[in-house]
């Protein structure tokens, strides 16, 4: 996407550096606005797990293969540390949805930092609004099945232990937490991290190509610009990696909150 951006420098005489409007990619299929490059990466991203998975348990052995370990370590970290660790008790229930949900989403952020890819799916706020949405639903059907839904309810709008002149105040909080905070800012998050972080290296990368084919003084600065992005991919990656966890994390913390006894 970098060449295509490129193409966008010289619209006018000066340096036109990358904005919102160069998340919105054009349709690769003239008159279907679904045939999208996010999309496509979005169904490309379950073929690449689908099949990762598939060949790294195809021949399990007791002695793992390299590929084997890889596709244990990560399922035994998202199982131990986001499943067991945080839910409890009743965590392998809820350990394929958590794993789903984070190697979705690392490989979808992966994709910005991918040459010939190099756009992170959750930098449109779409998908990472349909992903909130999915755990807004999965963890208030959890509470509601295990504590049924008056009794969940109840615990929301009237916490247990809290006088009740204070509820007048408490309530509206609460029930906006549930209802509206927790999923949107689990969805914001994700998204902003990776619109932030694409655009910062589309910035450094245009910019240095700009001043490469500018003065000489530009040309000698351009190698700086180039380096920074280079450091930018490597911090960005870690930012992809974080946002994945941090995005199950909060899931995970959900679910733990609707089952616990004194919700």
């Amino acid at each position: 996407m970098l060449v295509t951006y490129a193409g966008e420098v010289g619209k006018d005489a000066g340096f036109n550096p990358p904005d919102a409007g160069d998340f919105n990619l054009p349709p690769f299929i003239e008159g279907n606005a679904f045939a999208t490059k996010p999309i496509l990466l979005a169904f490309l991203s379950v073929i690449l797990i689908s099949v990762f998975f598939v060949l790294s348990s195809r021949k399990a052995a007791v002695v793992p293969s390299k590929l084997q370990f890889a596709g244990e370590s990560m399922y035994s970290f998202v199982r131990n540390d986001l499943g067991r660790d945080i839910i409890g008790r009743e965590f392998m229930r809820f350990v394929p949805y958590l794993f789903t949900l984070f190697t979705f989403i690392i490989v979808n952020n992966w994709f910005g930092i991918i040459p010939m890819l190099q756009f992170p799916t959750m930098s449109r706020i779409s998908f990472a609004y349909v992903l909130g949405a999915i755990t807004f639903f999965v963890f208030h059907y959890v509470g509601i099945r295990h504590h049924g839904f008056f009794k969940y309810a109840k615990d929301i709008l009237f916490m247990p232990g809290v006088p009740k002149p204070v509820y007048i105040l408490l309530t509206p909080i609460e029930l906006a937490t549930y209802l509206v905070v927790r999923p949107l800012t689990i969805s914001l998050r994700l998204f902003a991290n990776m619109f932030a972080g694409h655009l910062l290296l589309l910035i450094f990368m245009l910019g240095g190509e700009y001043l490469l084919q500018g003065a000489l003084v530009m040309k000698l600065a351009s190698p700086v610009a180039f380096v920074l992005a280079i450091a930018l991919t490597f911090f960005e990656f870690l930012v992809q990696c974080l946002q994945a966890y941090i995005f199950t994390l909060l899931t995970a913390l959900y679910i733990a909150g609707a089952l616990a006894d004194e919700h």
